[in-house]
């Protein structure tokens, strides 16, 4: 019984393999070339390309409700071990920090892939993505130091950066709208949001924790505040209400400031 809260991390583990596996595809470098080797695709046509990367989001998904679920269920068969610390740490490095580190990378393939000499591109302008599950790691290693953040937290959550970008590809593939294909293409944007959600996670900003203390709404009014807030967005803004959700929860942290020892 004491093991079963640790196959629950394992399939954490599972779906965010099966997510690499989805992203770590190559049809976007099936495009027609020219003859100086420069994809000729437009940017509609790179967006119409059979990539499934959004299946990767689902998967990111999936592995964020198995993330809850095993602390539930080893609170429930009292059943918590500092081997299940660890190893929930260690799938959720490979959930949230490296699947999305990659949807970065193959996002940024797409953007090169818009610009003469795409196949010269110097693999020195992709590295950036490996800034998020490097910075998942230096997060995910103090959390597991740290006994001050059972009620707060001092940076950026590695789940909620790997959801972040996990909505990037639904939105991208979902929503047919001009300015989101050129601004997902845009490498200064994709640069910008992965050295700004980087920062979060290994900053000591101090951010508030979902865990109910008791289930009173003063002292919980932020965790109501976020649900509410989720569900208007989910509701009105459908593939757009992660990122709505992800900002909500920094300035409902900075409204209520939260301490931290």
């Amino acid at each position: 019984m004491k093991q079963i809260p640790n196959f629950f991390t394992l399939l954490n583990l599972v779906f965010g393999c099966i997510a690499i596996i989805f992203i770590l595809q190559q049809n976007v470098l099936l495009l027609p070339l020219d003859g100086d080797g420069n994809i000729v695709a437009t940017p509609q046509q790179i967006m119409n390309t059979p990539e499934k990367i959004w299946l990767a989001s689902l998967f990111i998904g999936l592995a964020a409700i198995i993330d809850f679920l095993d602390g539930f269920v080893a609170r429930l068969l009292k059943a918590q071990s500092e081997m299940g610390k660890q190893l929930d740490s260690l799938a959720d490095l490979v959930s949230f920090g490296v699947a999305p580190g990659l949807i970065v990378y193959q996002f940024l393939r797409m953007s090169f892939a818009q610009q003469g000499g795409a196949l010269e591109t110097s693999m020195i302008w992709l590295l950036p993505a490996i800034l998020l599950p490097c910075a998942a790691a230096w997060r995910l290693a103090r959390f597991n130091l740290d006994d001050s953040q059972a009620y707060s937290f001092k940076g950026l959550p590695v789940p909620a950066v790997g959801l972040f970008f996990a909505s990037l590809p639904l939105i991208y593939w979902n929503v047919n709208e001009q300015w989101v294909i050129s601004l997902f293409l845009n490498k200064w944007f994709l640069y910008g949001i992965t050295i700004l959600f980087s920062w979060l996670m290994v900053s000591n900003l101090p951010l508030v924790s979902l865990k109910f203390k008791n289930f009173s709404f003063k002292d919980n009014i932020h965790i109501y505040l976020l649900f509410a807030v989720a569900i208007a967005s989910i509701l009105i803004l459908k593939w757009f209400a992660v990122p709505i959700i992800v900002l909500a929860y920094l300035l409902v942290s900075l409204f209520f400031k939260p301490k931290t020892v």
